[in-house]
């Protein structure tokens, strides 16, 4: 792989797959007398199976050769014949991992693993021949490795959630299955591009929304800022390109000023006694730099800290040394000092980090750290492995280093929605982090825009479902206040308040979120109970029957298997939410009967194009009413879920619209779109541009070439030399919203372009 700084990944090694195989030559084989499937092989094109023992000896000397060199046998005739969209053969895939492994310095057990994490799932092998063949052990690495390919799914999303949640207790039970899914994501990302474009867009970003920040929670710096890289690379292909080439053209220059301030910082750290220090400079990864671009909104050659340099001493006294030794030479910049020693990330990752005017007046951000700080920044939870051969397992026992584990499966294996659970997920995996305290000093970290409700239910669940009021550095602030870094909070409570439904548009962590909502559809659903009990038995009254003897009908169970529930309960809560209706009840349950006295029920009209806007297929309806929900108003092509509302029918909402996620699951449906239907949808466009003549024109002119009426529009100028631009206009799928966006960010003096939901 070439060294190139604007083209090496991140963390990459110079060297083939970044390793060095030992130079010994592999001992000669034995005539083999096991089982035929396990016999040596060996695959041209793939690395053979002694230079991959090798890698692993430098680090574990007492290595199980055999059951290694066993498993990469029998997952090379496992493999036989398939082939990778790449044209190679697919046992690469699989040995590459095993490789990406042993930088992790992983036990026999995970190599083994590696090797066969795609046998059960590609081939007929089940899981128990890999624990009668190799070990319980290494079966169950495979077994929580493996995607839940076997069970049909209602959507994508809801097959994505599944898969996360099964991987989820798997590496709560041992956290090598989820360094062999990263390991295998990660050799899936640096061959993505032979897949189709859409695949490389939906892969890439469900890696950067999570494979990536769970390498960040485990604190495998090398890994987490490759997967970046490789996303920002096909997800944002221009800026991905565009940065890479300024990068390239500037690379002469920034070498020499890197080499310029690492010799001052040896100076200082020499002159400070600290002769032993390491220094050395580092250009930061390119998706890094992007998001400082994004977030400042500057352009490259603006962004002064796109190089970092770190400084390596021997213990933490001599790291509080060196920062004095930098501050008395270089003005430090407010702000920008963090102290990650005292205060360590909730990946364990300790540091100091600075930013100084440096040489030149740049901005220069340095870290400071003992070597054991390092590892720990690269291979995170990979530096505490302790290598015990034959049946000592590896497993997950440090409460501290693995408490954010124990919190990600507290909260979210036990939601059954699939948008709230991947919603949430991604939550609390990706996001920046503000250091709070209780009165009593104890520390409490929370995403950033937490506010005091989320910090409650982080002391504890029964603080937040009580909470009142909130006093923040002793002063009263609102539920909604949002909180620093340093904030002391205190948490006012009252035995008989309850949450409310209101603080899901404020609060921020998945521990919360989840916990109000238990909440409101609980209460939701008692509701419905009751309102579904006094229908039942008002029906069944006009036929002169009863809701006991309903339930010990003999046609009891059809009735149900009809409405496709499983319980009465559930009968009663759909008829009390408007889902079934308690005279349909009556008439499956007893088909004969004649009511005392006839009903007055308006006709049901089937109505399956909503006024206005696209036809919706509802599962399992054929004459509901349906409306668009003005809150998310989704466009044929995205996907869309229903939501049962009393006295209005069906309600259409895109997946992960927060109305959908605090709605009670009972309430929800399966909804498509009807591909037949020509009619369109109202969306509302606003267009951000400078105040300059003919724009307005040049807009309206790419709105009639993309084939869209304006309903309405509205332009106003702000600060005489900006204007905000709203139109309404019709679409009648995605792609056509999608260019409609595109083409009108191309106009020159458009500064952004937007699609505005209510």
């Amino acid at each position: 792989m070439a060294t190139n700084p604007q083209t090496q990944l991140a963390g990459e090694p110079s060297g083939a797959l970044g390793l060095s195989p030992a130079s010994a030559p592999p001992p000669p084989e034995a005539a083999w007398t096991g089982d035929p499937l396990e016999a040596p092989i060996t695959i041209e094109g793939v690395p053979p199976v002694d230079e991959l023992l090798a890698t692993m000896r430098s680090y574990l000397p007492d290595v199980d050769q055999e059951i290694v060199r066993r498993a990469y046998a029998f997952a090379a005739r496992s493999h036989d014949g398939q082939i990778r969209k790449s044209g190679e053969a697919y046992f690469g895939h699989p040995v590459d991992v095993a490789f990406l492994l042993t930088r992790l310095r992983l036990d026999s057990a995970s190599i083994c693993a590696g090797l066969l994490h795609d046998v059960v799932e590609d081939t007929t092998v089940s899981v128990e021949e890999i624990s009668k063949r190799f070990s319980r052990e290494i079966a169950e690495i495979v077994d929580g490795v493996t995607k839940l390919d076997k069970i049909k799914f209602s959507s994508r999303e809801q097959k994505q959630a599944e898969n996360f949640r099964k991987m989820l207790v798997a590496m709560s039970k041992d956290i090598r299955v989820l360094l062999i899914k990263l390991a295998d994501r990660l050799h899936n990302m640096r061959t993505l591009e032979h897949m189709k474009p859409e695949a490389q867009k939906r892969i890439a970003q469900e890696t950067l929304e999570i494979y990536a920040p769970l390498a960040n929670r485990l604190g495998v710096g090398w890994m987490k800022s490759q997967l970046e890289d490789l996303c920002f690379r096909h997800l944002y292909t221009d800026d991905f390109e565009k940065l890479n080439q300024e990068v390239g053209r500037r690379q002469s220059e920034r070498q020499a000023y890197v080499a310029e301030v690492v010799d001052i910082l040896r100076n200082i750290m020499v002159e400070e006694g600290l002769q032993h220090a390491s220094v050395y400079g580092r250009p930061k990864h390119l998706y890094g730099i992007w998001r400082k671009m994004q977030q400042s909104k500057l352009p490259y050659g603006e962004i002064y800290d796109a190089q970092g340099f770190r400084i390596l001493v021997d213990d933490v006294r001599e790291c509080y040394q060196a920062l004095g030794a930098i501050h008395t030479h270089f003005k430090p910049i407010p702000g920008r000092f963090k102290d990650y020693i005292a205060l360590p990330k909730p990946n364990r990752y300790q540091s100091l980090h600075t930013s100084v005017i440096g040489p030149g007046a740049e901005r220069i951000e340095v870290q400071i750290r003992t070597a054991q700080m390092h590892r720990q920044a690269e291979e995170g939870v990979a530096a505490h492995w302790k290598y015990k051969e034959r049946g000592d397992s590896l497993r997950v026992r440090d409460e501290e280093r693995f408490s954010w584990l124990k919190q990600l499966l507290e909260v979210h294996v036990g939601v059954k929605d699939s948008d709230e659970f991947l919603d949430s997920m991604k939550i609390d995996l990706f996001s920046d982090e503000v250091y709070t305290f209780t009165p009593r000093g104890d520390l409490k970290v929370l995403p950033r825009g937490s506010t005091p409700v989320d910090f409650a239910y982080a002391v504890h669940s029964a603080i937040g479902d009580h909470i009142v009021g909130a006093r923040v550095d002793g002063h009263m602030v609102t539920l909604r206040h949002q909180l620093r870094n340093g904030a002391i909070v205190e948490i006012l409570t009252r035995t008989d308040a309850h949450p409310s439904s209101d603080w899901l548009e404020f609060v921020v962590t998945a521990r919360a979120k989840t916990r109000i909502r238990n909440y409101v559809h609980a209460e939701q659903r008692e509701r419905a109970l009751e309102v579904g009990t006094d229908l039942l038995e008002k029906a069944f009254r006009r036929v002169k029957f009863s809701v006991a003897r309903a339930q010990a009908h003999e046609r009891f169970g059809k009735m149900l298997a009809h409405f496709r529930l499983a319980s009465w309960e559930e009968l009663v809560v759909a008829v009390g939410y408007g889902k079934v209706d308690a005279t349909h009840v009556v008439e499956h349950l007893l088909p004969d009967s004649k009511p005392e006295e006839p009903k007055e029920e308006p006709k049901r009209q089937r109505k399956a194009v909503p006024s206005g806007g696209p036809a919706i297929s509802v599962s399992g309806f054929d004459d509901v009413m349906v409306r668009m929900g003005n809150c998310c108003a989704p466009v044929p092509g995205e996907p869309i879920i229903g939501v049962v509302t009393r006295g209005r029918g069906i309600t259409v909402h895109r997946r992960g619209c927060h109305f959908v996620l605090d709605a009670d699951p009972m309430r929800r449906l399966d909804c498509e779109w009807n591909s037949e239907s020509k009619s369109g949808t109202t969306v509302a466009v606003r267009v951000y541009s400078e105040n300059e003549t003919g724009l307005l024109a040049a807009m309206s002119q790419r709105f009639t070439e993309a084939g869209l009426s304006i309903l309405t529009a509205n332009c106003r100028v702000i600060d005489g030399h900006r204007a905000i631009n709203d139109f309404e206009v019709v679409v009648h799928n995605l792609a056509q919203l999608q260019g409609i966006l595109a083409s009108l960010g191309r106009i020159r003096g458009v500064t952004r372009v937007e699609r505005v939901r209510a």
